[in-house]
This record gives structure tokens, C-alpha cells and sequence, in this order.
């Protein structure tokens, strides 16, 4: 008997209707729509689509929710949202991260998020905290999601003396993946040096690099070409991910051109992070206003792979999110001007299988012996999961229903008939 069959069912990427055998964590028969087996649950997706499990490439656990107790960011900026960050971190705990981590994790199920890499701060003000707090709940959600951490030096490592050595601390502690922040070091030669640093450390513990770059609006931030020369010098192509690259939106087009090239030759996957860059960048411009969302269709067009990601939740950089990816690519939608049809998949792509290849995931798909991740949307097609961005429907993880909504709506009224 299987454990859990879900019958009707449009497969992300697939033509027509399928059922899903499910049976020990795994899946067990994939069929054309009609096919019937004894199980133990059986799930009618009515023709919804489905997706293996989202994935949130760039998160920051530790930061989130502090807005809860985080004076108000009033310039709306980058610059104070790290300052004001300052005094929170010397009074961070780890079981209050841990505790923030965890309820964002819990709503991250909820959304059907399945992986996720979230960066951690690293410096002498919070010192380790972040990163055992985010260990902590990590370890608390055990397999219910394949989380990822990043050490992420956001207040510089060169001009942020023992930054580098608390970087190698918290890789022994279990932290997965070397970050780095190179705008933000006091010259262009300091800003080499950090990315170099960077690769030291991740050369020394055969880690995957994850880098904020450029996050700015300044056009001639030039650390994203740096990244680029610097993984096909070390072999680390398809190993290196850059992100927020706001500046890349205000080059002229044929530097532009000339960076998204280096990219495309050294395997750099990139990552937009809509609701942040929008909220922030620009904000001390007069009309026309700068937005900082990265050239999205432009790398995509340049065989560049492009994912999206949250970024923040409600912290003193942004005071929205709720960590859903339908959410974060309905405002890259937008952002990126990708309405057309066959944008619209894409952007799909962008939140499922361009996401778990930025992180390096293996078998991220629904396939006979695969792992049984399955998120069932409320919509038909990626335009109505879009639009409508409706709670899950259900929830798989590892063969398990572990998340469902259902809906009942009362109308008291009737629509009116034309005159």
C-alpha cells in the first residue's frame, strides 16, 4: 500500500495530469493521470500544479525579526539599517536567534520552501552568536529542511580586524559556506584583497562562496568583474554565487555587456533580491530614481543562472516579507518587466530548479525513487500562482504531509446581471 497517492496532478515542467505513488519517502510510480492504487492517504489535486519544494537561496535567519524590538530605520537606507544593527548585535543571544530563526522556518514550511541558504553575520561585534544561533535551529528542524549557512562578513574583513579569523571559527562550528561583502572595505585594492581572503578560506575548507556584490547604487562599483576573474583563477567555477549586484543595473551597457560575459565564462550564478533592493536602493535620489534590481533578463539571455530570493524579514532593512517565494517573484515580475508568457515560466525557474542549482543540489525533480518533496500550489499554472499567491494547498516533505490549508469563502451577494 502506498503511503500517500496524490491524483490529478500538473507536474512543474510536464505536460497533462499525472498521479504520484508515494511510499517510504519516496516516490514510487509516476502514471498518467487515472491510474488508481491503494494508499494510506489520497490527495485529489483537482489539476493543480505542483512543484518539487521551493527553494529560498538568500535569507538572513539571524537578522530576522528584529524589527520586533529594532529602533526604526529612518532614512530607510543600507548604511543605518547596519548601523542601527550595531547595538542589537552586542546584546544578541543564541537561543533568542535561534527562536527568531525558527518561527521564520516555520513559515517557511508553511510556503513550501523544501532548501535553504541563509547568511549569518560574522564579525567581533556578534562575534559567533549568529551562527550558533542559526546552527541551533537548524538542528531543531532536522529533515524538514535542507538548510544551508553562509559566514557573511557584512562589516568588511580587511577593515574589520580579527573578522577573518572568526570566519575560519564558525567554519569549523558547521557553517557551510564562505561569504563575503567587498563593496564594503575602504578602497577598490581593500575590496580585491577581501574577495581574495574569501577564496583563501574557501579553498581551505573545499567550500562552495556566496557573496553580497555591489550591493549599491554607485555605477562604479567594479567589485562583481573581481569575483568574476578571481573564481576562473582559483577553479571555482560553478561554485561561486554573487548577490543583490545592484550597480550591474547602472552600467553603461557595454561595461555591462563585458561583466555578464565574464560571468556567463566563469559559471557565476547570480541572485535578485526584488523586495529588499527595491526598498532601499535609490532612496536619496531625486527623480529618476534608481531601483538597484539587478539585469535579470540580460543574464538570462547570456545563459547566466539567475535565481530569487528574500532576502529580509522584517528587520532594519526591510519591514516586510514573509518568506514565500510566489511572493518574491510576483514583485520580480515586476521588477524585471517579465510579463510575457514564457517569462513568466521562467521566473518560475528562478524560485525551483535555477534556485537548487545555485546551491548545488542534486535530484531536484519528481522522478520514480526520487525523494518525496511535493508542494501543491491553489492555481493551475505559474500565472495564477503568481497572481493570486494563495496559501499552499499541501505540503510533502520526504513522504510525509507535514503542511495543508483549506478554504471555504461565504459569498452574500450575488453578481449582478448585465442591464
Amino acid at each position: 500500500m502506498l503511503d500517500i497517492l496524490v491524483k490529478n496532478v500538473a507536474l512543474w515542467g510536464s505536460e497533462g495530469l499525472c498521479d504520484l505513488g508515494i511510499a517510504n519517502g519516496r516516490f514510487v510510480s509516476v502514471s498518467p493521470g487515472g491510474a488508481s492504487s491503494a494508499a494510506a492517504l489520497t490527495l485529489d489535486a483537482e489539476g493543480r500544479m505542483a512543484v518539487p519544494g521551493f527553494v529560498e537561496p538568500h535569507i538572513h535567519l539571524d537578522k530576522a525579526l528584529i524589527s520586533e524590538r529594532a529602533p526604526v530605520n529612518r532614512s530607510g537606507t543600507l548604511t543605518e539599517a547596519i548601523e542601527i544593527l550595531w547595538e542589537l548585535k552586542r546584546n544578541y543571544t543564541v537561543d533568542e536567534i535561534a527562536d527568531r530563526a525558527s518561527r521564520v522556518l516555520a513559515r517557511a514550511l508553511e510556503n513550501g520552501v523544501s532548501r535553504l541558504r541563509s547568511h549569518v553575520d560574522v564579525d567581533p561585534i556578534g562575534g559567533t552568536r549568529p551562527a550558533e544561533g542559526v546552527i541551533r535551529a537548524r538542528e531543531r528542524f532536522g529533515d524538514l529542511i535542507d538548510i544551508q549557512i553562509v559566514a557573511f562578513p557584512q562589516e568588511g574583513i580587511v577593515k574589520s580586524p580579527g573578522t577573518e579569523a572568526l570566519m575560519r571559527e564558525v567554519m569549523k562550528l558547521g557553517v557551510d559556506v564562505v561569504g563575503g561583502m567587498p563593496f564594503n572595505e575602504a578602497s577598490p585594492q581593500d575590496s580585491r584583497r577581501h574577495i581574495e581572503i574569501v577564496f583563501d578560506i574557501a579553498r581551505e575548507f573545499d567550500a562552495d562562496i556566496d557573496m553580497h556584490v555591489d550591493e549599491t547604487d554607485d555605477p562604479a562599483a567594479r567589485t562583481l568583474e573581481v569575483v568574476a576573474e578571481l573564481t576562473i583563477a582559483n577553479g571555482w567555477q560553478g561554485r561561486v554565487t554573487a548577490g543583490h549586484t545592484c550597480a550591474l543595473a547602472g552600467y553603461p551597457r557595454d561595461y555591462a555587456d563585458h561583466v555578464i560575459g565574464r560571468l556567463h565564462a566563469a559559471n557565476v550564478n547570480m541572485i535578485a533580491n526584488p523586495a529588499t533592493n527595491l526598498m532601499l536602493q535609490g532612496r536619496l535620489d531625486d527623480y529618476p530614481k534608481r531601483r538597484g534590481v539587478t539585469q535579470v533578463k540580460e543574464l538570462l539571455a547570456a545563459g547566466v543562472n539567475v535565481a530569487c530570493g528574500q532576502d529580509c524579514v522584517h528587520d532594519t532593512f526591510y519591514p516586510f516579507g514573509q518568506n514565500d517565494p510566489l511572493e518574491i517573484a510576483f514583485l520580480l515580475c515586476h521588477a524585471s518587466h517579465m510579463s510575457q508568457p514564457a517569462e513568466i515560466l521562467t521566473v518560475m525557474d528562478m524560485v525551483t530548479g535555477n534556485g537548487a542549482k545555485a546551491l548545488r543540489l542534486p535530484d531536484f525533480r519528481v522522478a520514480v525513487g526520487g525523494v518525496a518533496d511535493l508542494v501543491v500550489l491553489d492555481a493551475h499554472d505559474a500565472r495564477g500562482a503568481f497572481a493570486t499567491r494563495r496559501p499552499r494547498r499541501w505540503v510533502i516533505r520526504k513522504g510525509k504531509l507535514i503542511a495543508e490549508t483549506q478554504f471555504e469563502t461565504r459569498r452574500y451577494f450575488d453578481i449582478p446581471a448585465a442591464r
